[in-house]
């Protein structure tokens, strides 16, 4: 039963074109990798201020391994938590200007555990979301049981006539990305701001693809818009600019002490291992002296776009590293996809439902250890399509 099942729904998946396969990368994930014994440029990672393997970094959690070893072994509440975890916590409420923070095993879990645990489905409560937010923000959000307001993608008029709307609720949470995964187009934080303090609404900011890369010591796109203060929930992730693995939300200390009581995906879950958070300590050292990094990414990401609308390829709206080529089609995408590796350039396609089924595009990740000539490779590769 359950292999027909199984058989008969891979089979639709494979036939509209949106089959997932996993590739084998047999390397660090840097500005090229090794799959299946061959080297390719590598426009798929997010390891934005090419940090990944970073020899001091390696060595503050290997020291740590020798002392704690690899595991927590406990959640935070039982006896998971460690003095490792308060540091790294204070030192990324103090890079955010907020009172305090918690962390969690991943990007994803942070979202999904901080919705859930402030909405409900009580009639005082709702969440007002921008149509193209990440899925870690949608599922928190569908999970929480609340009323889901949605407004067209960064629109501001959108968001206000959705904001009035929601009136009548006693607790509104609006969120949104700075920095969009698959667009790289911003939020207009200035006006998001103002909107939502006009109509009592919560902030909540994801900085995930903008933490390292905006702002001054790589602080985010709330700091290059100057509305830090603004900003009631800001959440980050350590598996982007800082090349490691998980999530941290940072806001006042009540708050904080609200998710340790409520967030099912705090209270549950084994603590983020030591070796992490060493590494995160000396990662958040690097990331904020990292000023020669974060103009080489801003560098190569306006030659690339530039160059792109050239061809006359359409690249959105995209303001940041992360540069889509839209092609309209499945079929295109995967087509300039495996035009792209035969070159020996890795960018898979991104399709349905990460984005719309029209939206198919390849994404182009930049990290400060692509080169110009890593970039004419790219568009060399691209022009052949």
């Amino acid at each position: 039963m359950l292999d027909n099942f199984l058989t008969e729904r891979l089979t639709s998946i494979k036939d509209s074109g949106l089959l997932r396969i996993l590739r084998t990368v047999q390397s660090a994930p840097a500005a090229t990798i090794t799959i299946n014994g061959k080297e390719f440029i590598n426009f798929s990672s997010n390891n934005y201020l090419d940090l990944a393997g970073n020899k001091e970094i390696y060595k503050s959690a290997v020291s740590i391994i020798e002392k704690y070893g690899f595991t927590a072994a406990s959640s935070r509440l039982v006896s998971g938590n460690l003095s490792l975890h308060e540091e790294l916590e204070s030192k990324l409420a103090e890079f955010k200007n907020k009172e305090a923070c918690l962390l969690f095993p991943s990007g994803y879990q942070t979202n999904v555990g901080v919705i859930s645990a402030l909405i409900s489905n009580e009639s005082e409560s709702c969440i007002i979301m921008d149509k193209l937010n990440h899925a870690s923000l949608w599922d928190g959000a569908k999970l929480s049981g609340g009323r889901i307001f949605v407004y067209d993608h960064c629109d501001m008029n959108s968001l206000e006539k959705t904001l009035r709307r929601t009136s009548k609720y006693k607790m509104k949470l609006a969120i949104t990305e700075s920095v969009f995964s698959m667009d790289g187009d911003f939020t207009p934080l200035e006006d998001f701001a103002l909107l939502c303090k006009k109509y009592d609404a919560i902030i909540m900011l994801d900085e995930a693809h903008s933490t390292g890369v905006f702002g001054k010591e790589g602080k985010g796109l709330a700091d290059f818009f100057g509305v830090e203060d603004k900003i009631d929930i800001t959440v980050g992730t350590l598996s982007k600019a800082f090349a490691l693995q998980g999530g941290f939300v940072c806001g006042s200390k009540k708050f904080i002490d609200f998710l340790i009581n409520k967030s099912r995906a705090f209270i549950y879950t084994t603590a983020v291992s030591p070796a992490i958070c060493a590494a995160a300590l000396k990662a958040l050292e690097i990331v904020k002296k990292s000023e020669e990094r974060r103009y080489n990414i801003h560098s190569i990401s306006k030659t690339l776009k530039t160059k792109l609308s050239d061809l006359e390829l359409d690249t959105s709206k995209t303001q940041s590293q992360i540069i889509p080529i839209i092609t309209r089609s499945i079929a295109n995408a995967e087509k300039i996809a495996l035009n792209l590796l035969k070159e020996g350039v890795y960018a898979p396609a991104i399709k349905h439902p990460t984005v719309p089924k029209e939206q198919a595009r390849v994404r182009i990740s930049l990290t400060s250890g692509h080169t110009l000539n890593d970039i004419e490779k790219l568009l060399k590769s691209v022009g052949i399509y």
